[in-house]
């Protein structure tokens, strides 16, 4: 392609409202264009380099036996109404009502496709015969987000792919979500990230069912706790500790239990302030109702709770804070004066609470806390759990190494469903013996354009972009110094028509324009590898190729700078393979 030819309308000040590298680079190199909040037009280059990461995940899920299908984007509002997730999405699903003759028809726009998927195979599938399989599409997503922003990293409108298995047995989700799990670290080796599989919750189903898949960059939404040491990584919701259950006994040096008025004061700051103690003195303690019951939980002032954590130390199904009237039943007084001491519900405590000599906590009395709480003497505890939020300098679960915390950007999740939808839409099978059972899935998503938006976040310098050879727009830029000169041109084309035709993707800067300014959009656009033809080295019969990321370029002879480059990048093209796992 000539650049005369295309359209790069690169930018050379950075963008006021471009808040991220990755939304300045994709702006100032002509890769994007916003529309309107959350909606991007996507220009030549920017839409070379999402189909080539959208072959790449094609490639790799074929790779991995999925079979590719094309969803409607259009739903009908039934299916969500039928899953529960009209309600859960909320705003978030993007509905409406549409005219058909005399009757209204409401739809909506697809967030993702588990309904429309599993109504499919409900209807196509009747024996066990008939499964395993795993589906998928890239398709054009939807989400009314309340706050787009970061470019093309949180918006409404998003090309994803998504992978749904459908099995008979946990045993065959197990081989589908390994199958997924291990395309997926294909997929983003073959894209030049670097990325981390991090733990996420876990499914229905048992066991670690949920993996993140998240690329470190400080300006990543997502927290990631994750051990130098051993390759232990969670999501802060996931993360769990090396912390284990302390002996619990009175301490032998327990101050007195007294009553402090503490009027209008109801947040951990708010009483640190007033009782000039540290919030890591105070217990704070959070009235959950689990699966319906109400559960006191106790964590450390200085600590977040972890209501996974709480949920899975409980064996509940689901748990969420108590309303008012819940709370006002278990301690007698309104939000923000909650105690162990006293209280009328089960209790469960953080590791670190059992260690709180002489706490500080609520009274369960209105405008009132205590000091000198200990356990043993004022309260009971059984046993402690992990129920807090994982944190820098924690020790790992998985060695003797220290975790730390890290910002991720979310490229990808594999999920075990279990039967969640297949009930819900009777998506069933019948087994050997004739019995109906509702069919076990598993969804698996990547956020294509992600990819794009990640490589540009993370692979940058003061000059621009720097791709990677698999996912650039173009492999090869020629930029012949001077467009005027017969003999610069003459190679120049000779090179352009022999490298495209043996296969190399070739962007031809044929501009009239100042050498310098030629390769400040090379560097900005970031093209992998740069032939320079003209000037004194054309004269002495050389041409100049450089990498992007090399230091300076090498020379070679125009006789050779065909084969050359064919060379060079054949090698580049084995180094990046020998990163892919097999």
């Amino acid at each position: 392609m000539r650049w005369s030819q295309t359209l790069i309308p690169t930018i050379k000040e950075v963008p006021s409202d471009a808040e991220v590298p990755s939304h300045q680079l994709m702006l100032r190199a002509g890769l994007i264009r916003q529309l309107m909040a959350g909606a991007y037009t996507y220009l030549p280059l920017g839409y070379r380099a999402l189909r080539k990461a959208e072959a790449v995940v094609r490639e790799e899920m074929e790779r991995a036996g999925a079979i590719e299908i094309h969803m409607p984007a259009l739903q009908p509002i039934e299916l969500f109404e039928r899953t529960g997730r009209k309600e859960a999405f909320g705003n978030v699903l993007i509905n409406f009502e549409v005219k058909r003759g005399d009757r209204r028809v409401h739809l909506a726009l697809g967030p993702t496709h588990e309904e429309v998927v599993t109504d499919l195979v409900s209807k196509v599938v009747t024996t066990y015969k008939q499964l395993p399989f795993t589906l998928f599409q890239i398709q054009t997503k939807f989400r009314n987000e309340e706050r787009p922003r970061f470019g093309v990293l949180r918006t409404s409108e998003f090309l994803m792919k998504d992978a749904y298995s459908f099995s008979t047995s946990v045993e065959q989700l197990n081989d589908a979500y390994d199958a997924m799990y291990a395309a997926y670290c294909r997929i983003f080796a073959r894209c030049g990230l670097e990325y981390l599989p991090v733990e996420a919750e876990s499914g229905p189903i048992g066991g670690d069912a949920s993996h993140e898949f998240m690329v470190p960059a400080g300006n990543g939404e997502d927290t990631i706790v994750r051990c130098p040491k051993c390759s232990y990584a969670a999501n802060l919701e996931r993360a769990d500790t090396g912390r284990t259950a302390p002996a619990i006994a009175q301490s032998a040096e327990c101050s007195e239990l007294k009553q402090v008025d503490t009027p209008n004061v109801t947040s951990i700051d708010q009483v640190s302030k007033m009782l000039g103690c540290e919030p890591s003195q105070m217990i704070k303690t959070l009235i959950y109702s689990a699966d319906g019951k109400p559960t006191a939980v106790l964590i450390r002032g200085d600590h977040d709770a972890n209501e996974g954590k709480v949920r899975r130390a409980l064996g509940a199904s689901s748990v969420e804070l108590a309303d008012e009237d819940t709370i006002r039943e278990v301690t007698g007084a309104q939000i923000g004066f909650a105690g162990p001491v006293g209280i009328k519900c089960p209790v469960i405590a953080d590791h670190d609470v059992a260690k709180v000599v002489d706490a500080i906590t609520g009274a369960n009395t209105a405008d009132v806390h205590l000091t000198g709480v200990n356990v043993g003497r004022d309260y009971q505890l059984d046993t402690t759990f992990d129920l807090r939020d994982a944190g820098d300098g924690d020790p790992c679960p998985r060695c003797d190494g220290t975790l730390e915390m890290v910002h991720g950007i979310e490229v990808g999740h594999v999920f075990k469903l279990g039967t969640k939808y297949s009930q819900s839409l009777d998506a069933v099978y019948i087994d050997e013996k004739e019995a109906r059972h509702p069919i076990i899935m598993g969804c698996y998503g990547i956020g294509v354009n992600r990819i794009i938006a990640s490589l540009c976040e993370t692979r940058y310098d003061d000059n621009g972009i720097v791709w990677p050879l698999s996912i650039a727009p173009y492999e090869l830029l020629i930029i012949p110094l001077n467009v005027d000169d017969e003999a610069v041109m003459s190679v120049a084309n000779r090179c352009y028509d022999e490298l495209t035709a043996a296969g190399v993707d070739v962007l031809f800067d044929d501009r009239k324009a100042r050498p310098g300014f030629k390769f400040k959009d090379a560097d900005l656009i970031g093209i992998p590898l740069r032939l320079v033809i003209g000037g004194k080295g054309l004269q002495e019969g050389q041409v100049e190729l450089k990498w992007r990321w090399a230091d300076g370029p090498d020379k070679v002879p125009v006789d050779s700078a065909v084969s050359e480059v064919l060379s060079q990048i054949d090698a580049q093209r084995k180094v990046e393979a020998e990163k892919v796992p097999q």
